[in-house]
């Protein structure tokens, strides 16, 4: 029997939890149905903010290796690139032009690379990346040694046969054996001593694992590998001031066009990169998926909030009885108010826990088949909790109006 309802604030507190407790577990039907509608639709917002943190994480990340104050320069105009057209324009002559008249320009590295690269050692074939470059590439990228020792600079001016391999490459052709002093074969001819093995890099860019390649002096993969003396894949210039790294961005535009002869109106036949570029282009790749889970997280918890509604106002037609009773022993409309938004608020809170789990498991999922970035974080809980309350309390409001609106006279008959 239900207990006279004291005038104490506490009291009448703790008889409206005690009430709401009670209600939600007597009603399992109607706690279930609303328990996983919310979750639902707290799911999908879970993994939005999820992503979101993942996308900002990573491109913040990849552009802390990418060296903040470093440009990326491509051959080949943005549409061309997009195209996938090819275009030889950047050349070993770009080089040292740019070097000559960037002064605070400290590193300039020539970058060009083949894929899909047949590499052996003994009877143990792998396809890998292979990239030509200079002593600093490893430096430009921020990318350490594990084991031996970098390229040297009279390995890059005197075009030696060696070269660092990846985590990956070094892990598949030489197992557990250490591969530094091995020498191993690309395209089934080309010798090439490993010097060193770069550290582990768990991201991967575009689906491609960056610990797959082997890095070589440039001249020997122009040479033997492209048979192309003259053109480069791309350059990347450190600066050492790199705040001013928009003005430097500009002047090298206009210094690669004049060195290009390109006239007024014709398209760059290069494309120059930067970091605040790489962070906007890997944010955007989020973008559709947020977009459409964002949608349907929203769709999904008004759903839940209606499903919620609906189910309250029917359960008040089983409860009149209850309803009379408690106001008969002293309840006061509030008190029946406050009870009903607490049934609401209790079971939407108990969604939005269960879809952070749902919504934390789904991610697991998303990385584990798209490599999608994800990143939890207290937001993701907050956020999901947060909106699962409101849900609870603002679809709650009109049951909770119509359960203490009942006359208490006509409630007991």
């Amino acid at each position: 029997m239900p207990q006279p309802w004291s005038e104490n604030g506490v009291n009448r507190l703790i008889n409206n939890i005690e009430s709401a407790l009670h209600a939600v577990v007597s009603y399992k039907l109607r706690t279930i149905f609303c328990l996983f509608s919310v979750s639902l639709g707290i799911a999908s917002i879970t993994v939005i903010v999820a992503s979101v943190e993942g996308a900002y994480k990573k491109a913040y990340d990849f552009v802390e290796k990418f060296g903040p104050e470093t440009v990326l320069i491509f051959g080949g105009s943005e549409e061309q690139r997009a195209s996938g057209e090819k275009m030889k324009a950047l050349t070993l002559n770009d080089i040292k032009a740019i070097g000559d008249t960037f002064p605070t320009a400290t590193m300039v590295v020539p970058i060009t690379m083949k894929g899909s690269t047949g590499v052996s050692y003994k009877d143990v074939k792998h396809q890998t990346l292979v990239i030509g470059s200079t002593e600093d590439y490893s430096r430009s990228w921020a990318w350490p040694i594990e084991e031996g020792s970098d390229l040297s600079s009279e390995d890059t001016a005197f075009g030696r046969g060696v070269c660092l391999i990846g985590r990956q490459v070094a892990e598949t052709l030489f197992k557990d054996t250490s591969p530094i002093g091995k020498t191993l074969l690309i395209n089934m001819k080309i010798p090439c001593k490993v010097t060193g093995v770069l550290a582990d890099r768990s991201a991967s860019q575009a689906g491609i694992d960056l610990n797959n390649r082997i890095i070589m002096p440039i001249g020997v993969v122009m040479k033997k590998l492209l048979k192309d003396s003259k053109y480069i894949g791309a350059i990347k210039i450190k600066f050492q001031d790199g705040h001013n790294l928009k003005h430097w961005m500009a002047q090298l535009k206009l210094f690669l066009r004049d060195r290009h002869q390109l006239k007024e109106g014709q398209s760059d036949d290069f494309t120059i990169v930067s970091p605040e570029e790489i962070i906007k282009f890997l944010v955007a790749l989020t973008g559709s998926l947020v977009v459409f889970l964002g949608i349907s997280g929203v769709v999904s918890l008004v759903v839940s909030g209606f499903v919620l509604a609906n189910l309250f106002l029917l359960s008040i037609k089983e409860r009149t009885q209850e309803i009379g009773i408690r106001r008969a022993v002293g309840a006061k409309k509030r008190d029946i108010f406050n009870q009903f938004i607490m049934e609401a608020s209790l079971i939407t809170s108990a969604g939005g826990v269960l879809g952070f789990v749902i919504g934390y498991g789904s991610s697991k999922l998303l990385v584990l088949l798209a490599e999608f970035p994800m990143h939890f974080s207290w937001k993701a809980f907050a956020i999901g909790f947060t909106l699962s309350v409101l849900t609870g309390l603002i679809f709650g409001v009109q049951p909770a109006r119509s359960a203490a609106n009942l006359s208490p006279i006509e409630a007991i008959k």
